[in-house]
């Protein structure tokens, strides 16, 4: 129990990535320094910026045209949560995860007995299940989480995309999280992390997920939806973004599906690289710690000169490999802070909603955001790189 006190700080934020996956410059969770067991179990996310009330609904989607690579029978399933603009005061309370998936996000890091079940479970967030939609036409962004990672914990980022007026499908891929709730009472664990040992076989995940994308778009965009609400979305208007391995599937989406217009990778090596004939002229951003930087990221800096539309590189201070996520803001109401990457989770949240907002409102609605031209004075944590 004191050991798991000591290395519970860091090993937090490893909830969600095994090592060997991160990237590049992420501390070892054995190395953080000691940190006190968590000081309450009720958490809150950072509400939404935006004037849009949140909606929620899940969907389970299943491909028969594909066996799924990981079980190696049966179709290729996914879990889908759909966030949208929703009318105020409709809809009921939604879940951050069920107890099973909370339960072996914890027993994974073997924080079983460091952080109770319910400061997951319980997470309060502004997702209302059901909610009565507000009538329009909205952009699409789709949200991959990291390799082991859940989709809930991307919830800070989609909930405030939603209250902006984007319809935000973030996605849980079957086998890639270490638990993940499907119909029928099924849990499905991590298959892939079976097959996949110390980075080597990260393209078949990213790949995997690019074609997890595509079919996901033939179904909410497609002529026989499947989400109650698909007219919502404007089918000309489609984006992409991703964490970790997530967003190298946001390069790996692009690369054979030119519906997206554009896409966000927030702190994951290429493991699909960019095309050597690029994405077509579409925007990318790459999004990251601040140890992602030129010549801290191989990859990126491998592929940097591929992307041929508009594109920006940028870092945050003081930030690790999961500041894109959920679980600094989680962490740093449990008492349990990043030692390794100072940066406030309130203030993680509210730089990574920025620039992915900035973006999206640049590229999906043509409006121009300034910030993303360079350094801004009220952000000094944020640099601009032109390898």
């Amino acid at each position: 129990m004191n050991r798991r006190r000591a290395v519970a700080s860091a090993a937090l934020l490893a909830l969600l990535l095994p090592l060997p996956f991160a990237a590049a410059g992420t501390a070892a969770a054995a190395d953080a320094p000691s940190a006190a067991a968590p000081s309450r179990t009720t958490v809150e996310l950072p509400r939404p910026t935006g004037r849009f009330a949140v909606g929620r609904e899940d969907l389970h989607l299943v491909d028969r045209s594909r066996t799924d690579p990981w079980a190696g029978s049966g179709p290729r399933e996914l879990m889908v949560t759909m966030r949208y603009p929703a009318q105020r005061a409709t809809g009921g309370a939604a879940r951050y995860l069920t107890d099973e998936e909370a339960r072996l996000l914890l027993v994974d890091r073997k924080l079983d007995q460091v952080i109770p079940v319910e400061a997951l479970t319980g997470t309060v967030s502004a997702s209302r299940t059901h909610a009565r939609p507000v009538a329009g036409r909205y952009p699409l962004i789709v949200l991959s989480p990291g390799f082991t990672a859940h989709r809930a914990t991307l919830t800070a980022l989609a909930e405030d995309l939603a209250s902006r007026g984007y319809v935000v499908a973030a996605v849980d891929h079957a086998y890639e999280s270490v638990g993940t709730a499907f119909p029928g009472g099924r849990v499905l664990e991590c298959l892939a992390c079976e097959k996949t040992e110390a980075g080597t076989g990260m393209q078949t995940v990213s790949d995997t997920r690019g074609r997890d994308v595509s079919f996901l778009l033939d179904r909410l965009a497609g002529r026989h939806p499947a989400w109650r609400h698909a007219g919502l979305i404007d089918p000309n208007r489609i984006a992409m973004a991703g964490h970790s391995i997530g967003g190298a599937s946001a390069v790996a989406a692009m690369a054979i599906d030119p519906r997206i217009r554009a896409g966000v990778n927030m702190d994951g090596g290429l493991h699909t690289p960019v095309p050597e004939a690029g994405l077509g002229g579409r925007p990318f951003m790459l999004l990251g710690a601040q140890d992602s930087g030129p010549g801290g990221m191989t990859s990126w800096d491998r592929d940097w000169s591929r992307i041929d539309g508009w594109k920006r590189w940028i870092t945050f201070a003081d930030s690790g490999h999961f500041t894109f996520t959920d679980f600094p803001a989680i962490g740093e109401q449990l008492g349990l802070p990043d030692q390794g990457a100072p940066l406030p989770g309130a203030r993680s949240v509210e730089l990574t909603r920025r620039y992915v907002a900035a973006f999206f409102d640049q590229h999906l609605r043509g409006t121009p955001r300034p910030v993303l031209d360079g350094p801004s004075a009220d952000a000094p944590e944020v640099g601009f790189h032109t390898p």
